[in-house]
């Protein structure tokens, strides 16, 4: 059965966020990444050392079932970044071809922001969203790693 969380974007206050985060709900986060952690991308200019420092990817669990999620993501990366309509609900598919199924539902009628396809991080991965406005992101990671 694919597990659901909440996943959290922020306008470059994504660390502070989560380290408040940890200190309500205890714990580590189980990953930390930065922008300056992903590899080049081909006619994307380079990051700045401050958007480098930002957060890509965060990861803290808050229950055996559940955690939350998050990224800075505002500025010019995210023109209509509006706090309190900053999250995403984020799937993680039993297989790919759950992910597959659940991306071409949910993006009927909606609107395809990154389609599924294989990230440098290892998961199947794609966002979408859907004809009620709701922000999707659809994964499958091989090794199920609790951690995305």
């Amino acid at each position: 059965m694919p597990t659901v969380n909440v996943y959290l974007n922020f306008n470059g206050n994504c660390e502070e966020a989560f380290n408040f985060y940890k200190g309500a709900f205890g714990g580590e986060f189980n990953y930390l990444g930065r922008f300056k952690d992903m590899p080049a991308q081909d006619g994307m200019p380079p990051l700045s050392a401050e958007q480098g420092e930002l957060i890509m990817h965060v990861s803290l669990p808050i229950s055996n079932e559940t955690m939350i999620m998050g990224s800075d993501t505002g500025g010019e990366w995210a023109t209509s970044f509006k706090q309190g309509n900053n999250f995403s609900i984020s799937i993680n598919a039993d297989d790919k071809e759950n992910a597959d199924q659940l991306f071409a539902k949910l993006s009927e009628g909606g609107q395809i922001t990154m389609p599924l396809g294989d990230t440098f991080w290892g998961d199947y991965f794609g966002m979408l969203t859907d004809r009620f406005g709701v922000n999707w992101m659809v994964s499958f990671n091989q090794n199920q790693q609790a951690s995305m």
